[in-house]
């Protein structure tokens, strides 16, 4: 009697949905513009609850001002905001998100940053690529599963 093969459990999240949203950035200097925006304004543009930029706010990763209780975010927060969520989508963990984005250093062409993102984004590839292998073993096994199914009852006059 041959033996089961072990379930390998694999975990994918992937949403689609922000694939075709993403768009290019463009970063301007802090003293460019002296625009702020509210946690409504940023939570609509960028598709997120007030409860994600607070979040963020109580992580440390933002620091809007304050007038009275009202939380007022700078372009940088702006920015910031953006470059995190753009991370997450491409299934980066915060910290990761956090680690690139404090990197930036305009002064020195930003190459270590930008040679951190690359090995984040070549691991990323690896391990979705892995994931993919994964799950094409598991529906390879259903099928096989499937097929002896549909040939047992066959041999026994049933159809599926």
């Amino acid at each position: 009697m041959k033996q089961a093969q072990p379930i390998n459990n694999v975990y994918v999240n992937v949403n689609l949905g922000y694939i075709s949203r993403i768009k290019p950035i463009t970063v301007q200097p802090a003293n460019v513009s002296d625009t702020t925006f509210t946690i409504s304004e940023l939570a609509r543009e960028f598709d997120v609850t007030t409860r994600t930029i607070r979040f963020y706010e109580e992580k440390g990763l933002i620091s809007p001002a304050r007038e009275g209780q009202k939380r007022l975010y700078s372009q940088a927060d702006r920015v910031r905001i953006k470059l995190i969520l753009r991370g997450k989508r491409i299934g980066m963990t915060l910290d990761e998100c956090v680690e690139v984005i404090d990197m930036y250093d305009p002064e020195h062409n930003n190459s270590e940053q930008l040679h951190s993102l690359i090995d984040t984004v070549r691991a990323r590839r690896e391990r979705f690529l892995q994931q993919r292998r994964d799950i094409d073993d598991i529906l390879k096994g259903l099928d096989e599963v499937q097929a002896l199914c549909e040939q047992a009852l066959a041999n026994a006059g049933d159809t599926p």
